[in-house]
């Protein structure tokens, strides 16, 4: 572990007063337009997807450590937060968020990424499983959903998935854990499930003690080939 960090964080020190953002749009299939943030280049992409009480600006602190690793990054708002806009505001429904995820992907190898892994906190992991699943072949590389699983059957998803979750998050209907166990179970391998001590949910995972081993198995995941 202390390898990889040492790497990505001298890269870091060294890319980070050069990153640069830009920030793009592009429609959905159903008319949604979807604003973004692109930072890097590359043909290996990332696409960042936020949970619901987030923006595509929360994933600032994690945008430099992933261009650092060699990754275009595109951070999304969902539609019916920050910039993004279309139909089903501003409750829209899981299938909406679905295709949000999908015009990202989409949008990702139109311009040049051979691959495209997602990372999604909470709702916007659910999202990037469903999308997962309603995805072509081959469309997403690898997930990774921090505290959240696909709405959608487990079994269908095409990607391999990474599961990250703190042992005592909880929602009013109660712990999270056994939820996304159960859906764990019925994903095809390869996949892999981390429990983290605390109660931190999703996104929030960074911000702990636990934030630096969440970071590393989640370059660990990607770098998978």
């Amino acid at each position: 572990m202390r390898t990889l960090l040492a790497i990505v964080a001298a890269a870091l020190w060294i890319a980070q007063p050069a990153l640069a953002q830009k920030t793009i749009s592009f429609p959905t299939e159903d008319g949604a337009v979807i604003s973004a943030n692109l930072y890097g280049s590359g043909t290996r992409a990332v696409l960042l997807v936020h949970g619901g009480r987030f923006t595509k600006e929360s994933w600032a602190p994690q945008t430099p450590v992933l261009v650092a690793a060699g990754y275009e990054v595109l951070a999304i708002d969902l539609r019916g937060f920050g910039q993004s806009h279309g139909p089903g505001e501003p409750d829209p429904s899981d299938a909406q968020l679905a295709l949000d995820v999908l015009a990202a992907v989409r949008y990702l190898h139109t311009h040049g990424a051979k691959t495209v892994s997602i990372i999604g906190g909470s709702m916007g992991g659910s999202a990037a499983g469903d999308a997962s699943i309603a995805s072509h072949p081959g469309e997403i590389d690898r997930l990774v959903l921090l505290g959240a699983a696909p709405g959608g059957p487990a079994e269908k998803l095409r990607s391999p998935t990474l599961f990250i979750v703190a042992r005592d998050d909880a929602s009013a209907d109660g712990l999270r854990l056994p939820g996304i166990r159960a859906q764990y179970e019925k994903a095809p391998q390869p996949k892999k499930l981390i429990v983290i001590d605390g109660s931190a949910h999703a996104q929030y995972l960074f911000q702990t003690d636990q934030g630096d081993r969440v970071m590393h198995e989640i370059l660990s995941w990607l770098l998978k080939q």
